[in-house]
């Protein structure tokens, strides 16, 4: 049996107290905020996955001259001829390995120019891809301007050494006239397979563990509301035990 003496030196001071449920009342509405967050999180990626899937759906546009973020991933269509003489290679990782992007101005007959991925192509085989002459008519798909860098590199236009597709850096260097298009179009697969650049590489994928993420989050603000009632019911028992 617990004596009187060993349950007062059991007792708390309410200094103590009031500072056990301020801790708690912090961790656990927190954790539980964290885990509402990721409950919107989940509910805008989800939406953001449909609209995706739908314009990869949808038959192609008319490419325009200027893209939001609302038309990444869009099919669009677009005629014109390629400035091949201003192409970059842009390193890159795909699932035929690595190597590099191609990307070709193509100069469209709406009074602007468009930048092209027209796909991979392996590092030994940068120099002897297809570059086809005359007028082309390219499908693929819209795709934001890649500013900064990739591969925890920076582009180094001085040196034509690029990391990401950043659309205006790219025309700036290669000295392209006129309007040019505020995104890049990844070109679709290739009619031969065995052609260099490999089109049609594009990986839409958005990962989505926001679900996961909430109910951590939630069973985290769940631990911490259990440990300051239970600390709460033992002070509780040494007080009227």
């Amino acid at each position: 049996m617990t004596s009187p003496e060993t349950g007062e030196r059991r007792r708390r001071s309410p200094v103590f107290l009031i500072g056990l449920t301020l801790i708690a009342f912090l961790f656990s509405t927190g954790f539980g905020a964290l885990g509402v967050w990721q409950v919107q999180r989940l509910a805008w990626k989800q939406d953001l996955i449909a609209r995706v899937d739908a314009r990869l759906d949808a038959p192609p546009v008319t490419a325009p001259p200027f893209a939001t973020r609302a038309d990444e991933y869009r099919r669009v269509s677009v005629f014109g001829h390629f400035l091949h003489d201003r192409a970059v290679l842009v390193q890159a990782v795909t699932v035929r390995g690595a190597g590099f992007w191609v990307l070709t101005p193509l100069v469209t007959g709406r009074g602007f120019t468009l930048i092209i991925n027209r796909g991979f192509v392996p590092a030994d085989e940068r120099h002897h891809y297809d570059r086809p002459p005359g007028e082309v008519r390219i499908a693929g798909l819209m795709r934001l301007s890649e500013p900064g860098g990739g591969f925890l590199r920076s582009n180094d236009p001085a040196a034509d050494r690029w990391y990401s597709r950043d659309v205006a850096a790219i025309a700036t260097v290669k000295k392209v006239s006129g309007p040019v298009a505020n995104y890049f179009v990844d070109a679709g697969a290739s009619p031969s397979p065995d052609t260099f650049p490999i089109g049609g590489l594009t990986v839409v994928t958005f990962p989505n563990n926001h679900l996961s993420y909430a109910i951590t989050w939630f069973v985290l603000a769940a631990m911490v509301a259990a440990a300051y009632i239970f600390a709460m019911r033992q002070e509780w028992k040494a007080r009227h035990g």
